[in-house]
């Protein structure tokens, strides 16, 4: 089959069965015309139908050598740095259709199971592993376009150091027993975007796992009998455009998942009862190279947009002028260029893995993955502050076919635009920025890989610090103790 259309995944979501729970009641139907979940899938099959687009498919999909099919290409294994590129503007061009604002676009698990593929040779002869199973999902992937949500975190009960969960129930989706068909799996994990609406859910134990039963990593389907999406409040606030310009089409569903006694297949599993390859396995493999690659280059195009925005909102009140203004946007194109810069170096010193893949390099993609966090609030800090009053002093779509229309022509008009096109930039701003979806977009930038603190940590630690210091020692000829 190979690369789908945007109807034929549309078809597929909603032929689930999937159990998924929203403001106390259980989604019936079709996934796909439910108001919380509607916006978003029509933009994801926004990006399926590119990829079967006669100008564009050369440029998202690749032949399969065995079948000759064409396939997406955030799952091409790349053994050249011109594959690197190929895969790079592919997730572009999947990131400028959606605005830089879906964390969870397809190719962003695609490029994950990729990775673990890539790398699965690292499970080989270890206990409890399966690495053939790694690399069957990456086969029917491919093959079938599938889409996947994923869930690495535990739910934040306590997070003192030294918790240790002892509930009489699992809090913890941990193993409780296993029989001839697979394990067995009780308890809850955090935090599936877009759960309930991909075909699987990828489920991995990532780091500092220290009881065996917590120990695992697999995919399933996501209609598994067992398995519950309990979805967060939606914010979408309408369908309308005008007045919801980015939540009406991007809001993400971020999801709860509780695993009641689910029954996970052996051949579905990746690995359990193994803290070594719990621990190890997602830093040894190339996950954070490949992922960090197309969530760098994600965050480029949002960036990209958000100094857009700003731009309008300049323009429509007038006030490039002054220095303080320029200033603040500065901030922007200094971090925008800056993030163009780390990627590219990434690619340039891109090197073979010991697997034979072409992995760009980790230490400008580590920077990049802890500047981005600190400057995105700011850069919605400098949109606030320049749109001031104006951020909130928004009619609605409504208010333009109303009687007071005459007013709002009036007394809404911009320094060189008319009052309808000046509140839709603003209501743009606001929605970006402002709104629950704006809000939320900023935590989620945060916190999209990880603690900012073990980001930090991890750079510092990995970071090849000694031959700068070697350098200082020679040159005050310190000695080697």
């Amino acid at each position: 089959m190979g690369a789908i259309s945007g109807e034929e995944f549309l078809e597929r979501i909603d032929r689930l069965n999937s159990e998924i729970w929203i403001d106390g009641k259980q989604v019936e139907g079709k996934i796909s015309k439910h108001p919380a979940f509607k916006g978003v899938l029509q933009s994801k099959a926004s990006l399926y139908d590119l990829q079967v687009d006669k100008q564009l498919k050369n440029k998202l999909t690749y032949l399969s050598p065995e079948t000759k099919e064409p396939i997406g290409l955030s799952f091409l294994q790349p053994k050249t740095k011109k594959d690197l590129k190929k895969r790079r503007t592919m997730i572009e061009l999947w990131a400028k259709q959606t605005h830089g604002m879906m964390g969870r676009s397809p190719d962003y698990m695609n490029t994950a199971v990729m990775a673990f593929a890539s790398s699965a040779s690292f499970l080989e002869g270890k206990d409890h592993c399966f690495p053939e199973n790694i690399q069957s999902l990456y086969e029917r992937a491919k093959k079938q376009d599938l889409s996947f949500t994923h869930t690495f975190i535990t739910p934040q009960v306590n997070r003192s150091q030294f918790y240790y969960e002892c509930s009489k129930e699992p809090i913890s989706a941990k193993v409780i027993g296993k029989n001839e068909n697979g394990i067995i799996i009780k308890g809850a994990r955090l935090l599936a975007t877009q759960g309930g609406l991909t075909d699987e859910v990828l489920v991995y134990s990532a780091g500092g796992i220290m009881e065996k039963e917590f120990a695992y990593a697999f995919s399933i389907p996501t209609d598994t009998k067992g398995l519950k999406f309990i979805c967060r409040e939606s914010f979408v606030e309408g369908d309308s455009a005008f007045n919801y310009p980015l939540s009406s089409r991007y809001e993400e569903m971020d999801t709860v998942l509780v695993f009641d006694h689910v029954l996970v297949p052996w051949d579905r599993i990746f690995f359990y009862d193994n803290i070594e390859a719990a621990n190890h396995f997602m830093l040894q493999s190339s996950f954070h190279p490949f992922t960090l690659h197309q969530v760098i280059t994600r965050q480029i195009v949002k960036t990209e947009v958000v100094l857009a925005v700003a731009e309008l909102v300049v323009e429509t009140i007038n006030v490039q002028e002054y220095l303080h203004i320029q200033e603040k946007l500065s901030e922007i194109i200094i971090g925008l260029e800056t993030m163009k810069a780390l990627l590219l170096k990434s690619e340039i010193d891109a090197r073979l893995d010991e697997w034979g893949y072409m992995r760009p390099s980790i230490t400008p993609l580590r920077v990049a993955s802890n500047l981005f966090p600190k400057i995105y609030p700011r850069f919605c800090e400098i949109i606030e502050i320049i749109g001031a009053s104006g951020m909130v002093s928004l009619p609605t779509e409504k208010d333009f076919s109303s009687d007071i229309r005459s007013d709002l022509d009036q007394y809404l008009q911009g320094a060189n635009k008319n009052a309808i096109d000046r509140v839709k930039i603003f209501r743009l701003a606001w929605d970006l920025t402002m709104s629950s979806f704006g809000t939320r977009q900023t935590q989620y930038e945060r916190y999209f890989f990880g603690d900012p603190l073990r980001l930090s940590s991890l750079l510092y630690n990995n970071y090849p610090k000694e031959k700068y210091v070697k350098q200082i020692r020679n040159l005050l000829n310190l000695s080697d103790s």
